[in-house]
């Protein structure tokens, strides 16, 4: 009962950590973060889902995924033109992985 639990560091990509190759990983990551940055867009914006979806150019049940978080529906470039409807800048910055 006393058992002691052993302790990683993660890498700072939970998609690396569950074993995913490193490029799948990165896209995940990219696809991740982009997917939580339009949610918060649409949650600070107050609007519906049926006025959000409209202005994004979704269909409803395709915002409801998005918030849902199923990111196996969106491809990494949907998920930047779904950004940039929403209102918001990407900038892309590419350096050298550690």
């Amino acid at each position: 009962m006393s058992e002691r639990l052993k302790k990683t560091r993660g890498s700072g990509n939970v998609f690396a950590d569950l074993g995913f190759s490193p490029d799948e990983a990165e896209n995940l990551r990219l696809r991740s973060d982009l997917m939580m940055r339009i949610e918060d867009q649409f949650r600070r914006s107050g609007a519906t889902q049926a006025a959000a979806a409209k202005t994004l150019g979704l269909t409803t049940p395709r915002l409801n995924a998005l918030l849902k978080g199923k990111i196996n529906l969106f491809s990494l470039d949907a998920l930047v033109n779904i950004a940039v409807r929403a209102g918001l800048r990407l900038d892309l910055k590419i350096r050298k992985a550690a």
